[in-house]
């Protein structure tokens, strides 16, 4: 049985473009000392809001199903908040 036709594009581009944030965050930012757990985290509520973004119907760089542009602002706008994410909000071992 196939079951790709289950699968949504928008929602595997939405992954991709998540962890290609994550990554490139991960990687240029400045603060090397964080975990990638938390960056990941903040990448994907911003991927999130872009998403919202296009639900609202506001003007947007789509990429296939996927709301590129804001996405990536507001992944980029959340990283600050990385650090405020505690291993007990997240449910990490120390």
């Amino acid at each position: 049985m196939d079951l790709l036709h289950l699968i949504h594009p928008g929602y595997v581009l939405a992954a991709l473009l998540t962890l290609a944030v994550a990554n490139a965050v991960y990687a240029v930012w400045p603060m090397r000392g964080r975990r990638f757990l938390r960056i990941l985290i903040t990448s994907a509520v911003g991927i999130v809001l872009g998403q919202v973004w296009a639900l609202i119907g506001l003007p947007a760089l789509q990429l296939g199903d996927a709301n590129l542009l804001p996405g990536v602002l507001f992944a980029l706008l959340l990283q600050p908040l990385a650090e405020r994410l505690t291993p007990r909000a997240l449910r990490l071992p120390r």
